[in-house]
């Protein structure tokens, strides 16, 4: 029971601290929309380098990554450290920088006001924020089922999933009630270099007690020796591309990253984080997915729905350390949670609630009744998820991956509106459409739910793979061939403008 204590306490102050910057930043925020939610554009290298970094880390980093890698081997470091911190570094710079020079000449704050104002669509702008509050609904969710599954792993069941779950949805709506993209990014900040030094602590400490790297490794060859052959029989090569393409673009597309495309201060803080991008993701992924890898070669036993991490750190480790870790992992599902419901927020008030208000062309832009809407927003979609999260099936990397998914299929129509100006609104509109209706009839078997509806059994469904490659890629394909195609055999509509995109490398200085 003292253990018990002692942890909670120490997981408990760890949030409170967090508060407390919250708190503080607030105090320094100006009452308009732009300080609220991108902080006046004004970031320097490192606080964009680590908000960007710690939004990312969540419970699938922590928990869902390490749970793969201790059943089924260390692949997901290629996918995740690797692959996916090269894509999306690219991604960065062909997507992010062109979106950050159109932002900072234009003024906007979401996607869908950049998207809206080029197409001179209402709908399109609305669609987009709509899309994007569907999938991260998966993704709050998984933050919050990491939370519980914590809680209950550091203190083998005394506390129930439910408190939490419960515990860091209150939390986090609290904190985003407060603190606003100035307070999340200095917490994020805080809470990216904790994290990071502590993972190397707990690799170090574990394998000290395991008796060295060598050790650990012969142990896993023995036990478990298809994990040190690449793929392990499990991974096919187009699986392995498929799954880092989804997510570098997925992540691209994430309202709480995408933001952070606009915030920047200058053309140099953008080039820069972008070079240090790759080594931070290696430096977190690569002991993260490892210490998986090692538990299992040294017989670690992980409870029915418990986490690998707290039970290796358990074994190997003091009770207190546990916790700490513990501590960065809630903080790491906060650092995401927090940033999506402020995007979720922005999304909901900028473009749901003004255009549907008549307030779209409003020049006023102090947040007014615009933040009673926010925060309402905030506590029903944090509770619905916190609800879902209770009875949510599925582990938390496939909870990931369908939201990470979810979102690439928005990643190329935009990519080719940024850059080609012969993109129309029909083109758009369609390569949208047509990629998320595929991936979510593919992802959640509708026509052969439909059709056990109607005959009584699944006679239809769409193919599980297309020649190894997933749904999400093939969804993404067609999303990139109906936005050309469609655009090339349409004209331009009334209010569709180009010339907003027109921006040079200049116009950064």
């Amino acid at each position: 029971m003292s253990d018990t204590v002692l942890q909670l306490g120490i997981v408990t102050a760890y949030l409170l601290v967090a508060l407390g910057v919250g708190v503080f930043a607030y105090r320094l925020t100006d009452r308009t929309a732009e300080d609220y939610y991108l902080a006046s554009r004004t970031f320097g290298t490192v606080v964009l380098l680590f908000t960007t970094f710690a939004t990312l880390l969540s419970a699938f980093t922590f928990f869902g990554g390490p749970n793969l890698a201790y059943s089924a081997g260390p692949e997901w470091i290629l996918v995740m450290g690797l692959m996916d911190g090269i894509l999306f570094a690219i991604l960065w710079y062909v997507l992010g920088y062109k979106q950050w020079l159109v932002g900072r000449k234009n003024g906007y704050v979401t996607l869908g006001e950049m998207l809206g104002d080029r197409f001179g669509s209402t709908w399109l702008r609305g669609g987009i924020a709509a899309i994007s509050i569907f999938w991260l609904f998966p993704y709050v969710m998984l933050q919050q089922k990491g939370a519980g599954q914590a809680i209950v792993g550091l203190t083998d069941g005394a506390v129930p999933f439910w408190v939490g779950a419960g515990g860091i949805t209150l939390f986090m709506i609290l904190y985003v009630a407060i603190a606003g993209m100035r307070g999340v990014a200095w917490t994020d900040t805080i809470q990216g270099v904790f994290m990071l030094g502590i993972v190397w602590v707990a690799v170090g400490w574990v394998l000290s007690a395991a008796g060295g790297a060598t050790a650990a490794t012969d142990a896993v060859a023995a036990s478990n020796p298809e994990f040190l052959r690449l793929g392990g029989g499990l991974y096919s090569p187009q699986w392995m591309l498929s799954t880092a393409i989804s997510i570098a673009f997925g992540v691209t597309m994430f309202p709480q990253i995408n933001q952070r495309f606009f915030v920047a201060r200058s053309k140099r803080v953008l080039k820069r984080t972008l070079a240090l991008w790759p080594v931070l993701v290696v430096l977190l992924f690569v002991p993260a997915f490892m210490l998986g890898t090692w538990a299992a070669g040294l017989g670690v036993e992980v409870p029915a729905d418990g986490n690998v991490v707290p039970a290796v750190l358990e074994a190997y480790t003091a009770p207190w350390f546990t916790a700490v870790v513990v501590a960065g992992a809630m903080a790491a599902m906060m650092s995401s949670s927090d940033s999506m419901l402020l995007s979720g927020a922005s999304y909901l008030t900028r473009d749901l609630y003004r255009p549907l208000t008549g307030r779209a062309a409003a020049v006023d832009d102090t947040l007014g009744g615009e933040a009673t809407v926010a925060r309402i927003g905030v506590v029903v979609f944090a509770s619905l998820s916190f609800v879902a999260s209770l009875y949510a099936p599925g582990t938390l990397v496939q909870i990931g991956d369908t939201a990470f998914s979810g979102f690439a299929q928005l990643a190329l129509p935009v990519l080719v509106a940024l850059y080609w100006d012969g993109t129309t609104k029909r083109g758009i509109s369609a390569g949208i459409a047509g990629s998320q209706l595929f991936y979510i009839v593919s992802t959640f078997d509708v026509l052969g739910r439909l059709s056990n509806l109607l005959i009584g059994r699944p006679a239809v469904a769409l193919p599980a793979d297309y020649a190894g490659w997933t749904p999400a890629i093939a969804g993404m394909l067609l999303g990139l061939v109906l936005t050309v195609a469609v655009s090339v055999r349409t004209t331009k509509s009334v209010g569709e403008d180009p010339s907003v995109y027109a921006v040079s490398g200049a116009e950064a200085d």
